[in-house]
């Protein structure tokens, strides 16, 4: 099975979150590494012993491939990173190892099951590593702190796949797991990878799934499972919280494919997880993509955030090895709050800390008129809706936003903006700077002529020279407006509420600007098109083309609810570094 990045260019994009994120924290790494290494022990020694390869038990009596590297200071035993990747051990765990070897930890490097060097199949991929039937994650911590060379401390290490790893291990985790990094994963796959609002993430699921090689039965397995049941309740982390009882620093980004994950494994471990976890957690939030963003139309300053590898190895010193190096006292939140990139008088574009999230907020509801206004805290009157026709062979085209393997980032909506099928609702000019910040929820009042159809719904930041920059959108699927368990179909003619979830961001509208809010019925291919039809998902080929309702009257007043930051204006911003 070829590497990742020794695949075609299409499929190397997988690879980004590795190259991008976790480059940058071992490229950090190497330097500290270094550096270290000059003042400790002359510059011909080297700091890792050769890797040995050994093939771990797993409790079926599978094998998993493991190389460990060791330090070559000091007779042991150490502490230990462990990492777990779909990607190949090799590479990583060299890599890492010449990075925190030297700092007097060991490493082991695993191969997931079915993967590269580790034999048996990788289906249900993510499903073997968590608490059910399989413990590959468990497993492996109880084999590592046997290890003579172990002083059964173990922290763990990675972003993105090897980050859910990480994820998907720490609820019931052995004691002897000490702490995590854990980098843009997620902590609900149901809700965050495979079925947002209920609507398959098309482009994310397919195209990483092919990308990686796995096996055929992983993707066929998520589409049977289209709605929310037992199998995804053995993927779901977030709800496993309780029983996570190692702290953990958690590493995102706004445009990020797991936004949303990132926050949530933060705040429920934070605040409910266990004894070990509860009051010890980090979360850091970036301007960043799963990868470089696709269009250069915006680049945030002093975007780069707080030293990866320094926070990580200070982060596992003490809670791995018992340093007294000011760890509890550090803020629990770190986030970046984005602004207007032309403009070097605007507010935003740096490092604010929190004591917790989300930070203080007011709520505030703006309603969408029928003549096109966003207007706070002003509902319409009268009994106006706006209709339109979406067709599922012509849905609207996908620019930018929290992808994968597609077009990333903030990136200008207005090419989609005109069509017939999207409506828009604009602010006035805003008079002065408006900032949002934390999570944000559209409630929509719909009707439709057909049983099932989705609702899209964008927000953008509209520059006084015409852009509508994306800043964050969402999806609900309308059979799961009142649960993802089960389907309740529409009726003709009937309205109904619809809630979009659109995540969380933190962003300051400049003056000058206005506030856009896009609502439609698709977005392809970052979601599957809903074909109308009610059928069960991808049941056949046939569509319908759907005239949908969007109501907006004093009785159905569809809006949505923005976060104003309420906190102090510039109180503990942490530059990055």
């Amino acid at each position: 099975m070829p590497h990742p990045c020794q695949l075609p260019e299409k499929k190397r994009a997988l690879c980004r979150p590795y190259h991008v994120i976790a480059a940058l924290i071992l490229v950090g790494a190497l330097a500290v590494a270094t550096s270290a290494a000059e003042e400790k022990a002359p510059a011909e020694k080297p700091q890792v012993l050769p890797n040995e390869a050994h093939m771990v038990a797993m409790r079926d009596g599978t094998p998993l491939a493991t190389d460990v590297y060791l330090p070559t200071d000091g007779e042991g035993p150490w502490p230990v990173i462990l990492v777990r990747t779909p990607y190949g051990k090799k590479e990583v765990g060299a890599e890492l190892a010449s990075a925190v070897c030297g700092q007097g930890y060991a490493l082991a490097s695993q191969d997931m099951r079915g993967r590269f060097e580790s034999p048996g199949s990788d289906s249900l991929i993510f499903h073997n590593d968590g608490w059910s039937e399989r413990r590959d994650g468990h497993d492996t911590l109880e084999w590592v702190a046997r290890q003579p060379w172990s002083n059964g401390s173990i922290c763990t290490w990675g972003g993105s796949a090897l980050g859910i790893t990480q994820n998907m291990m720490a609820p019931g985790a052995p004691e002897t797991l000490k702490a995590q990094d854990v980098a843009v994963a997620l902590s609900d796959f149901y809700a965050q990878a495979a079925y947002q609002g209920g609507a398959l993430r098309k482009a994310l699921v397919e195209d990483w799934l092919e990308g990686v090689e796995a096996d055929p039965e992983n993707l066929e397995t998520f589409l049977r499972h289209y709605r929310y049941d037992e199998l995804w309740e053995e993927m779901n982390p977030e709800a496993e919280a309780h029983r996570v009882n190692a702290p953990a620093i958690f590493w995102g980004g706004w445009y990020d494919i797991f936004c949303q994950g990132t926050i949530n494994s933060f705040v429920t471990i934070h605040n409910r997880g266990g004894p070990g976890a509860r009051g010890r957690c980090r979360l850091v939030m970036g301007p960043w993509a799963h990868g470089s963003f696709t269009s250069e139309e915006i680049a945030y300053p002093n975007s780069e955030g707080p030293d990866a590898l320094a926070g990580a190895l200070r982060f596992f010193d003490h809670w791995a090895k018992g340093a007294d190096n000011g760890v509890p006292d550090d803020p629990p939140v770190q986030y970046y709050v984005m602004g207007d990139t032309t403009d070097a008088t605007a507010p935003g574009n740096y490092w604010r800390t929190a004591d917790n999230w989300p930070p203080p907020a007011k709520l505030t509801r703006f309603y969408f008129h029928s003549d096109g206004k966003l207007i706070p805290g002003v509902k319409p009157t009268g009994e106006g809706k706006r209709s339109y026709r979406y067709d599922p062979r012509d849905p609207v085209p996908t620019i930018g936003g929290q992808n994968l393997m597609i077009s990333m980032g903030p990136m200008d909506q207005r090419p989609v903006e005109g069509r017939d099928d999207v409506i828009l609702f604009t602010s006035e000019e805003l008079a002065e700077p408006l900032e949002v910040t934390g999570h944000i929820y559209a409630t929509l009042f719909i009707s439709s002529d057909c049983p099932d159809t989705d609702f899209t719904v964008k927000l953008t930041d509209v520059y006084p020279d015409g852009r509508s920059m994306l800043v964050t959108d969402g999806i609900m699927r309308a059979r799961f407006r009142d649960s993802f368990e089960r389907e309740t179909f529409l009726e003709p003619g009937q309205v109904y509420q619809v809630t979009v979830d659109l995540w969380s961001t933190s962003l300051i509208f400049n003056k000058g600007h206005r506030i856009r809010v896009a609502v439609s019925s698709s977005n392809s291919p970052r979601f599957d098109p809903n074909p109308n039809t009610g059928k069960p998902l991808r049941a056949d080929d046939e569509t319908q083309i759907a005239v949908n309702d969007l109501h907006l009257s004093k009785r159905h007043p569809s809006h949505i609810a923005l976060p104003i930051y309420a906190g102090p204006a510039r109180a503990r911003q942490q530059p990055a570094g």
